[in-house]
């Protein structure tokens, strides 16, 4: 399993050299770690408590994802193209 640079996602998304907690930025995050925790999955299918973590993290992205939506509508859909997910 590929451990995801944070710094790297951090510097691509963050509105500022000090940002490292805007919406986007925690989305961004996310979304990497899901993708290596559903390869992982793949991999080792009865992994139920990585699934359950898995859980989590995907209805907290879509929480923030909400939330951008409803706040900045013109990020949310320039995130979502950049990060490559469907729209809620």
């Amino acid at each position: 399993m590929p451990k995801i640079d944070k710094t790297e996602v951090i510097k691509k998304f963050q509105k500022h050299p000090q940002d490292t907690g805007s919406c986007e930025v925690q989305i961004a995050i996310l979304t990497e770690r899901i993708r290596n925790l559903t390869d992982h999955l793949k991999v080792h299918k009865k992994d139920v408590h990585s699934r359950y973590g898995l859980i989590k993290m995907v209805s907290r992205r879509k929480r923030l994802l909400k939330y951008l939506k409803k706040v900045e509508p013109e990020k949310y859909k320039k995130i979502i193209a950049e990060l490559g997910l469907r729209e809620i």
